[in-house]
């Protein structure tokens, strides 16, 4: 293979390609851009002026009575609170609500069928459980320290389900 030598140039490249007929491919070019003229008059203006503010809605009604807010509990009829470092059971005129590491689930008395208790099998816990309306089971299991709590909680719970949900 031999080496160009120094200074040596490259032949000319060839021509660009030209259409049949010499004309070249894009035309000619454009003339150069030319503003339009203003029309003669006053300068008409760029949007109609805007409308006055309409006066404000009326808010709507509620259509069902309200709930008291997440958290808080209505203030009739007794509660039941059994908790331990990472769940608790709560039953009130609101519902039962169990917490579980931290998960929350509240079930008001409308979507409740039935709510179940008994104690763990080594007998150091609350074990509750809702069945809701269409069928699915929840369970929510909470340790009683010292043991003897575990008692009283049963006695407690009785009586406030008692309360919500009489027999009968």
């Amino acid at each position: 293979m031999e080496q160009p030598e120094q200074g040596h140039r490259p032949p000319a490249p060839a021509q660009p390609w030209t259409p049949p007929g010499d004309r070249p491919g894009f035309g000619p070019p454009p003339p150069p851009y030319t503003p339009p003229a203003a029309p003669p008059g006053p300068p008409q203006p760029y949007a109609p002026p805007p409308q006055p503010y309409a006066p404000p809605q009326q808010p709507y009604g509620q259509p069902y009575p309200q709930q008291p807010p997440a958290g808080q509990v209505p203030l009739q009829g007794p509660e039941f609170m059994a908790v331990d470092r990472h769940n608790s059971v709560v039953v009130d005129g609101g519902g039962v609500a169990f917490e579980d590491h931290g998960v929350s689930v509240d079930f008001p008395w409308p979507e409740i069928r039935s709510v179940h208790y008994k104690a763990s099998g080594n007998g150091k816990a609350l074990m509750v459980a809702v069945i809701h309306v269409d069928g699915t089971f929840f369970e929510c299991s909470v340790e009683a320290r010292p043991r003897e709590r575990l008692h009283q909680w049963f006695a407690h719970l009785a009586q406030v389900l008692g309360h919500y949900r009489p027999l009968g």
